[in-house]
């Protein structure tokens, strides 16, 4: 096709660079298709395609991979990439599909044999600029920066937080302290690259290779005036002459690949929409479906976007064929249920069911705000029923408590999506709903844990069925978008009815799986009994004291306002103190605290907490800027935040618990994220301080298991050592400090006892010697010898460390004691860093997911005993390893008994569980 009009644009996309930076942005939590393939490297060099496609809307492009075999770097370097890790296993399968994509959008892959894909930029962009083309070098990688020129620039993807730099001649320049861009080869060529193993000339890094060149211009301007150089480097300069030269070689790409500019190849041409629909239903790329289809379909346009102008004549739409099925393609039967007929023969069709599926339509998506707007239900597939409620709440209570009789017999399983969600609705109706449950939400989340557990994934996965997607039925996102309750029943009907049934398909596939697996138990012992407790607790709430915290936030915004005057004091000069760059500038530039000050990918000085925290005895200002930045945090994340979360009619905070999110078992909160509390300061006490007991006749208890995780080690392990400490009762970091340091325990020092405590937490996260030197800020060599003592000491540790990477190795997973999973497909990754993050988990998981497995199980057994025993107090908070009750003061004793006895013997192991126990007015006096 003919370019855009008079632009002349040309993208070159470096497809490695980009390829390796989208995996590693995942690297924490991947993505995971249904089938257990890790896309994150396909959606992450996808999304960076679609946003230039889309935001730069370039007349010309192409995609540069490097060869297969060696280039002329390794066969004049052999030594050239040796160090590098090999190329992860989801990477190189991921290679293929991205191959795919970038043929099915006709957009052309270029590979030249014997040079990398920087050669063949740096020769396009050197033609394409003397052909009049402004062209980008889209990739991470700094050497490119030496290419810049007039009309060629680096598009940079940022390291973090999304978004582009766009690198000219100014900005290389700037970045680089350098007269003209091809300098940055003398910088590289001093500095060397750990990563290409590109030697450089030792004891020259960054800094001082920008330093130098800036000096004297460039390599050959060093050795000019050598004499001038002093000591250690002199020397070095000079020994190392030749492997200097041989940097410079090696880090120049090359202009005059044999490669031609082909510009009618490199044209932007439409892509083939079947081709890419049909890969990214398989990688399961629902959003970014849409998302070309938006970029290239139904919109018209005033313009052609790939061609010349088109006056008044809209773009044909490339419609994008789904090969799910939707409702038009399924025989189905959906029931509105709208008078007193219908409402008594579903009524007693439900009552002689043994199971059924439920679904509430709302008009919100916080349970203690919504009102019911329907319910449908399905016992059968292809068939359910709708059932409209009306908006008067009077008639509303009426109409849902007809349904009472069912919604509390026992003996009918209940079923549905997010079951806790409706189990609350229903519960403000008057109805208590009575299991047993069956929420296939939980039961995906068991079965495949780590993949999405939207109604609307599973079912596209699972039943190859798109279902009616809510904003069909309300409108698109935004102000203009209807509530539910707007829409006439006729046209919610569908779409309810449809929910339930879809979800009703789903449990029955999942019951047969659950049942022939090994998590049996824990869903039905454990996940689903715990549904009403977390129903129970959120229905609760707990009270806060807003007031004590507006007075805090006073209080707060004084000590900031004091920090401010007293950092810029301290600076010598006015900034604002809450803009990381200009915090680095004052530091590092003005006050020059650190001369090796290190820079993040942006070009901007780290002043990252961790950064800080290593120069905090350097200078004043540091301390207090880390203050600040603290008090800041807490003011805006929690103190002024909470208030605004209490319920109006309840005048308490109902925070909502997830069971189907941490694929460690653990429960995570929202509104607030109780999880994320701090507790360990004065300031952060202020905020458990404002939750309190509910009034005068109750008292806030709070009971905590004792180092759960370490006495889970000890099972684990069978080491004898720890064993037997935890069974003699001693302080367990005091003689495993003993141990450490071969001394008697009662000559244990506060300071070996922190130790000993840094080092048997960090040993269940997989602590390195370098992680533990940075946590307890000694030597490395010391911190080495820390954990090799920690292993001579506890061998049995150190076996089942070894022993869980060598399962995992073998069967791809670990569990907990109750059997829950947790994949570890980077196993056995050739890529140290891959497998190292995976070998972590294989450690850690099993105890952290067993320890949440244990408290999930204390939970449901002391709600039980309370409903057994008719006790009056709630519990009403579970934070990490603690649990939180609202007791009325005359059961304190019985509460007590009951929850201590409970929470030790929520499971059996080899050594006790522990719980420490509190009672105040408060969370913080009780904790």
């Amino acid at each position: 096709m003919s370019t855009q009009g008079e632009k002349k644009d040309l993208y070159l996309l470096d497809a490695y660079a980009l390829i390796f930076r989208a995996y590693y942005a995942f690297i924490r939590n991947p993505r995971v298709n249904s089938k257990g393939f890790n896309t994150s490297a396909v959606f992450g060099f996808t999304n960076s395609l679609l946003e230039i496609l889309t935001k730069e809307d370039p007349s010309h492009i192409a995609v540069v991979f490097d060869p297969s075999g060696p280039t002329f770097r390794h066969e004049e370097y052999p030594e050239y990439k040796a160090n590098r890790d090999a190329t992860p296993e989801d990477i190189k399968k991921s290679v293929p599909y991205i191959k795919q994509l970038i043929e099915a959008l006709n957009i052309p892959v270029i590979v030249k044999d014997g040079f990398e894909a920087d050669d063949v930029i740096g020769t396009l962009s050197a033609k394409a600029s003397e052909k009049g083309y402004q062209t980008y070098m889209v990739t991470p990688d700094k050497d490119y920066a030496q290419l810049v020129k007039e009309n060629v620039f680096m598009y940079k993807p940022r390291s973090k937080g999304g978004g582009i730099d766009i690198w000219g001649i100014e900005h290389v320049k700037e970045k680089f302290s350098v007269e003209d861009p091809k300098q940055v080869i003398d910088i590289l060529a001093l500095w060397g690259d750990a990563a290409d193993n590109i030697p450089g000339c030792p004891g020259v890094g960054e800094k001082r290779a920008k330093d130098m060149i800036s000096s004297f211009g460039s390599i050959d301007g060093i050795y000019e005036h050598i004499d001038e150089l002093k000591g250690k480097q002199k020397e070095n300069m000079v020994n190392f002459k030749d492997q200097v030269k041989l940097s410079y070689h090696l880090a120049t790409i090359r202009l005059d690949v044999p490669i031609e500019l082909d510009e009618k190849a490199l044209e932007r041409e439409k892509p083939n929409m079947d081709a890419v629909n049909k890969l990214f239903e398989e990688l399961e790329f629902k959003n970014l479906i849409s998302r070309i289809n938006k970029l290239y379909g139904t919109a018209p346009v005033q313009g052609d976007l790939f061609g010349a102008p088109v006056e008044q004549t809209p773009q044909e739409p490339v419609i994008i064929e789904s090969s799910f099925k939707n409702i038009n393609d399924i025989t189905h039967h959906y029931y509105l249920v709208d008078n007193d007929m219908k409402l008594a023969s579903l009524k007693a069709e439900l009552s002689v069911q043994s199971r059924f599926c439920f679904d509430t339509e709302t008009t919100s998506v916080h349970a203690m705000e919504a009102e019911l707007v329907g319910m449908s239900f399905s016992w059968k597939e292809h068939e359910a029923y709708y059932v409209p409620v009306p908006a008067n709440k009077e008639e509303a209570i009426e109409l849902v408590n007809g349904f009472k009789e069912v919604f509390e017999d026992g003996n009918i399983t209940k079923i549905a999506q997010n079951l806790k969600y409706d189990m609350l609705i229903l519960k403000n109706y008057g109805i208590n709903l009575a299991g047993p449950f069956f929420d296939t939400m939980v039961a995906h989340h068991l079965l495949y844990p780590g993949l999405k557990n939207g109604m609307d994934f599973m079912s596209e996965t699972y039943l190859n069925y798109t279902p009616i997607s809510y904003e069909s039925v309300v409108g698109p996102k935004g102000a203009k978008q209807k509530n539910m309750r707007d829409i006439e029943p006729a046209q919610v009907c569908d779409y309810a009815a449809e929910d339930a049934d879809i979800t009703l398909q789903l449990a029955n596939k999942f019951e047969k799986e659950i049942a022939e697996s090994d998590v049996k138990a824990l869903f039905e012992e454990i996940e689903m009994p715990l549904i009403e407790v977390l129903t129970d607790m959120e229905f609760q709430g707990v009270k806060l004291d807003d007031k004590a915290l507006q007075e805090f936030a006073t209080k707060l915004k004084e000590t900031i306002a004091g920090l401010e005057t007293k950092i810029i004091e301290l600076a010598g000069m006015d900034f604002n103190i809450a803009s990381p760059k200009q915090v680095g500038e004052v530091l590092f530039e003005h006050l020059k605290i650190d001369a090796k000050a290190k820079k993040t990918k942006s070009g901007q000085f780290s002043t990252n907490e961790e950064t800080l925290q290593k120069l905090k005895d350097k200078h004043e200002i540091i301390p207090a800027i880390l203050e600040y930045r603290g008090l800041v945090k807490l003011l805006n994340t929690y103190v002024e935040a909470l208030p605004k979360l209490i319920n109006t009619s309840t005048n308490r905070i109902h925070t909502s618990y997830n069971q189907a999110i941490v694929v460690t078992g653990r429960l995570s909160s929202t509104n607030p994220n109780l999880q994320n509390i701090p507790i360990r300061d004065e300031n952060g006490k202020e905020i458990r301080k404002a939750f309190t007991a509910s009034d005068d006749e109750h008292e806030f208890l709070s009971a905590d298991y004792s180092q759960v995780e370490l006495r889970l080690m000890a099972h684990f392990s069978k080491d004898e050592h720890l064993v037997d400490a935890f069974n003699r009762g001693e302080d367990i970091h005091a003689a495993t400090a003993a141990k450490i340091f071969k001394v008697p325990l009662d000559e244990v020092t506060s300071d070996m006892r922190r130790k000993a405590k840094t080092a048997n937490f960090g040993i269940i996260y997989g602590i390195s010697a370098f992680g533990l030197a940075e946590r307890l800020t000694i030597p490395r060599k010391e911190a080495k010898e820390i954990i090799d003592g920690y292993f001579d000491s506890f061998p049995g540790v150190k076996k089942f460390m070894d022993d869980c990477i060598a399962n995992a190795r073998e069967k791809g997973f670990v569990e907990t004691l109750h059997h829950r999973k947790r994949n570890l497909s980077d196993i056995n990754s050739r890529n140290g860093v891959v497998r190292g993050v995976a070998e972590r988990n294989a450690i850690n998981a099993p105890i952290q997911g067993t320890a949440a497995d244990i408290i999930k199980q204390a939970m449901v057994n002391i709600f039980e005993r309370f409903k057994s025993e008719n006790i009056q107090s709630k519990m009403i908070l579970q934070v990490h390893d603690e649990l939180n009750f609202d007791v009325l003061k005359g059961e304190i004793d019985k509460v007590k008994a009951i929850v201590k006895e409970e929470m030790e013997n929520a499971v059996q192991i080899s050594v006790p569980l522990d719980v420490d126990m509190g009672t105040g007015q408060n969370w913080l006096e009780a904790h």
